[in-house]
Formats: structure tokens, sequence, C-alpha cells
């Protein structure tokens, strides 16, 4: 009996093989993620939107947190990769590198809150492993050594360290205070762009020639 109606396609509970099963569960719990939070969706639930029965991920995961966990290392991946990109692009060594590095950190936040969130232990349903920690000990070197590149274009013999983490200090809570809302009840019309713009290469220890306005038109 053929059934009527634009219902679009539908996977096949037994079309997974060797990986797709796998990551298939991981890109439903990351939609789930993103739309209601770690808290807020079941395991069923991903089995449900990757159109697998309810037996399927105990073949690759034990529960629900090895998936968020997964989600959540692929973050740390992402931060690092697109922060080393906007480094380079925007010239490497360069008070401008080092600008976009941080600016593209406070926009990961901005675009993946969820998943930021959970990156950097804000949610309690979380339990934060050894590989998490080691994901994000090795995203926080990944800045501290471009913050060394710029030191070192700029024969700054300094210790990175002393200028990365209040540089990370800075942008982490910039990006926090953004997903709080903080900057709309406390400091409205906030431009956090002109922020990370002005502040940046102060702490770095440059003056900018031109110290842009940090509020917005709101």
């Amino acid at each position: 009996m053929t059934q009527s109606g634009n219902r679009g396609p539908v996977r096949s509970k037994t079309s997974y093989h060797h990986g797709d099963l796998r990551e298939a569960l991981i890109s439903a719990a990351h939609e789930l993620l993103i739309e209601h939070g770690s808290a807020g969706f079941a395991l069923a639930d991903a089995c449900r939107r990757a159109n697998v029965s309810s037996a399927a991920p105990y073949r690759h995961f034990r529960n629900k947190h090895d998936i968020v966990e997964q989600i959540v290392l692929r973050g740390f991946e992402e931060l690092k990769l697109t922060n080393a990109k906007t480094f380079v692009e925007a010239g490497a060594g360069t008070v401008q590198g080092v600008t976009a590095m941080c600016m593209s950190y406070v926009e990961f936040a901005a675009s993946q809150p969820a998943i930021f969130r959970l990156m950097f232990g804000s949610n309690t349903g979380f339990r934060i492993t050894d590989q998490v920690i080691e994901a994000g000990n090795n995203c926080l070197s990944q800045f501290i050594d471009r913050v060394a590149t710029f030191c070192c274009e700029r024969g700054n013999s300094a210790d990175a360290a002393e200028i990365s983490i209040p540089l990370w200090t800075f942008v982490h809570g910039a990006s926090v205070l953004g997903l709080d809302g903080s900057y709309g009840q406390f400091a409205r019309g906030l431009d956090v762009r002109a922020l990370v713009t002005r502040v940046t290469p102060l702490l770095l220890g440059n003056h900018p020639p031109i110290e842009p306005s940090i509020r917005g038109t709101a």
C-alpha cells in the first residue's frame, strides 16, 4: 500500500555501516543539544532523530554522556581550527592576527552557546573527563602559542603566558557575559567587536592608532 503526502526521505534503521551509525547519532545529538541544551533531551530522542532503534547507540556509546563528550571534544577542535585560520589570515604574529583570533573565540561562543558552556564546565549535568580537560588545555596552549608568535615577531622577551592568560581571561569573560546577556543589562548598546578590537592591543602591550567607540547604536 502506498502512502500519500510529502514526508521526505526516511533513513532505514538497517542502512548504517561501519562509522555511519556513530556519526548519525552524534549528529542527531548535536542538533538536539543546540535546540534544547544538554538536559533537554534523552538518548531516545537522539535515536528518533537519527531514525535508529533505541538499542543502536550501545554499539558505540555507553550512555548519553559519551555522545555529548564527543560533541564537546569536537567543539574544542573546531575552536582551535577556527582560531588558527583567522590568526593566519589576519596576519600571523601581528596585532591584527591576535585580535582576529580573539574575535573568532567570541563569535564561536555566540554561535554555539550550548556547546561552549559544556566545553568550559558551565553545565553541572555534564561530567568533565580527563579527555575533555586535555582538549581544553590543548586549546589554551594553542592560544598561548599564537601570542608567543606575536611576542617573537616583536622581539618581546616577555613570557607569552604572562600576556596570554590575562588576554584569554578577558576574551573568555567577554564571551560568557555576552551569552548571559549581562552586557545588555548593564552596558546597553555595547559593541563587543569594538571592545575586543580596542582592548586586545592594550593587553598585548601595544596601543592601537585608533580606539573605536565600544558603544553601539542601540
